[in-house]
């Protein structure tokens, strides 16, 4: 008799097997094996437990052991060969299922994170993987200094502390482009931040961008991108922070939305400073760091390795070739919004 649960199917035949094999001593033919691991897979797809399994081929060769015929090392010999080939198509279909279902959540994280798909659809489907779509949510981009993919130690090792802490709390967790996601709700901002810190200790100080949270199916597409606009504006305008956020950054994709006028801005304010010696970059760069500091002379040399006669020397200079003194209020927001525009648009690296 089968073991408890498991159905006689999967021992067809088996008695029958076991008492050739061991009074004859031969081993099963490939077509035998072959279909014990059919049997095994068929188990796999029926969700039967493969330690039952084995357990009901055990009990099956003591109920046997009695009226077969031949050594008892023939007998477990045939015993062995049968578990062996059923368990290998048991795992087969393990794997096969693990790929489909890994080909089934990559498809949806592209639909989501592209928004190519109904969104009906989509959030019936998002449903299978943890997340409500009719909620508002946020996205967080982390990108270290190697490309990662979910298989990668660093995405693994993000992903124990994130489920260590949380649980399986509607969060998604995965890879796009080199880069690790996590997928929130977006009254759950501690599971933001917590990803953050984690993904900035495991890849040893890369950058983690946050995107607003969005409400809908399509809110994580506008949230994902969001975020990698941010983590390109961060090392356009080298930005140091490790954790970002896109709604603190706003004034930069207002600043740039009319591309033209900040090119002209940038010309106009700017331009005359490629008539200076060395070019324009290093009075740029003068200026950048005047501006970071908040116009204190002293620690914006400090940051440029010059003394503070040199770097007053600079912005006089400056002063002359653009006709706007960086220490006057009246000049200071013109000249610093061109600076700003200078590093989005990669000027002067880049003509305008």
């Amino acid at each position: 008799m089968p073991e408890r649960g498991v159905p006689e199917q999967y021992l067809t035949g088996y008695a029958q097997l076991l008492a050739d094999v061991s009074s004859t001593g031969r081993r099963l033919t490939r077509a035998e094996l072959e279909a014990r691991r059919v049997l095994g897979e068929q188990a796999a797809d029926a969700g039967h437990g493969l330690r039952a399994l084995v357990s009901a081929h055990l009990a099956a060769t003591r109920a046997a052991w009695p009226d077969t015929p031949g050594s008892a090392d023939s007998a477990l010999g045939a015993m062995q060969q049968v578990v062996d080939a059923f368990a290998e198509g048991y795992e087969r279909a393990q794997r096969l299922a693990v790929r489909q279902e890994e080909a089934a959540r990559r498809e949806f994280i592209d639909d989501l994170l592209y928004g190519r798909s109904d969104l009906g659809r989509l959030a019936e489907r998002a449903e299978r993987f943890g997340l409500r779509l009719s909620h508002a949510h946020a996205v967080a981009v982390a990108q270290g200094p190697a490309a990662y993919d979910e298989g990668s130690p660093v995405p693994r090792q993000v992903e124990r502390a994130m489920i260590s802490r949380f649980g399986d709390r509607s969060i998604l967790l995965t890879t796009k482009a080199g880069r690790m996601l996590c997928v929130a709700p977006g009254d759950q901002d501690e599971v933001l931040t917590y990803f953050a810190k984690q993904a900035y200790a495991a890849t040893d100080g890369g950058h983690v961008a946050i995107g607003r949270a969005q409400p809908g199916a399509g809110g994580v597409v506008q949230s994902y991108e969001e975020a990698l606009n941010t983590l390109e504006l961060a090392e356009r305008l080298d930005l140091e922070d490790p954790l970002l956020r896109a709604a603190d950054l706003l004034v930069y994709p207002v600043l740039t939305r009319d591309r033209q006028a900040m090119a002209d801005l940038v010309v106009d304010a700017l331009g005359p400073l490629t008539t200076a010696r060395g070019g324009a970059q290093p009075l740029l760069d003068t200026l950048t760091a005047y501006f970071d500091c908040g116009c204190v002379a002293t620690e914006a040399a400090r940051r440029l390795s010059l003394s503070v006669r040199a770097l007053t020397y600079r912005l006089e200079r400056i002063h002359q070739l653009t006709g706007a003194n960086p220490g006057d209020p009246a000049h200071r927001y013109m000249l610093q919004t061109a600076v700003i525009g200078a590093r989005l648009l990669d000027w002067p690296a880049r003509k305008l």
